[in-house]
């Protein structure tokens, strides 16, 4: 089952498919809530309004965004092509297929993220940032040297659940692409899926299963090393 699964260009399809996601979703996602974290950890008349926001992919099931993105991706008629002017058919095209996966899955993913960080950054202790200032130190400064270094337990916590999420990624692609088009969103765990309950091929099914665990194993790993490091407790 193994050296059939490797001989198959599906499998290798599937495999760059797989870390393509993990290795653009996670920073991506990690960057994008930080910042607005951070942005949001001093309450400013009107939080409660812009919080919400925020956290509200959080509160949407994955098959009620999926088909929200449907809408907003269309190349006609939809927010997106005519905001930007471009007729872009995002799920449909197989260049840009992934990309439209990943809009998704990094939307889905702000809300627990945001309110993680959020809750580190306001957990910072006030006087040591003061200190910093009174030392002269920028907001730069502070922000890369002084509360980066203070939430690095929640950054690492949020690093290791977006890296099994992105491999585990699979429900927006039954829902709108089913692998397609061409295989371009094919992934380890879609694979997984359509081996089992499509063809019901479970011996197939459960090699692929493994191998996706392989790959969570050696990232969690990977994060750990970096965790014993770089991570301050």
């Amino acid at each position: 089952n193994f050296r059939y699964l490797f001989e198959r260009p599906v499998f290798q399809i599937a495999l760059e498919n797989t870390l393509k996601l993990v290795l653009v979703n996670t920073p991506v996602t990690v960057l994008i809530t930080v910042l607005l974290a951070r942005l949001c950890a001093r309450k400013k008349p009107g939080h409660s309004v812009y919080e919400l926001l925020f956290a509200l992919p959080m509160a949407v099931s994955m098959s009620a965004a999926a088909l929200m993105f449907k809408m907003l991706l269309s190349p006609v008629a939809s927010p997106v092509s005519t905001l930007t002017g471009w007729q872009i058919d995002w799920l449909g095209n197989r260049n840009t297929a992934i990309y439209g996966i990943l809009m998704i899955t990094v939307w889905m993913g702000i809300g627990f993220n945001y309110l993680l960080f959020l809750s580190a950054f306001r957990n910072i202790p006030q006087g040591v940032t003061e200190a910093a200032q009174m030392d002269g130190a920028g907001l730069f400064r502070r922000f890369f040297h002084v509360e980066l270094p203070m939430i690095a337990p929640t950054l690492f916590y949020v690093v290791c659940v977006n890296l099994v999420q992105a491999i585990l990624t699979s429900g927006p692609i039954i829902i709108l692409t089913d692998g397609g088009p061409a295989r371009a969103t094919t992934t380890l765990i879609f694979m997984m899926y359509s081996s089992g309950y499509g063809s019901s091929n479970y011996s197939l099914a459960a090699c692929i299963s493994l191998i996706a665990f392989v790959i969570t194993l050696l990232f969690t790993i990977g994060a750990f090393a970096l965790e014993g490091k770089q991570v301050s407790k």
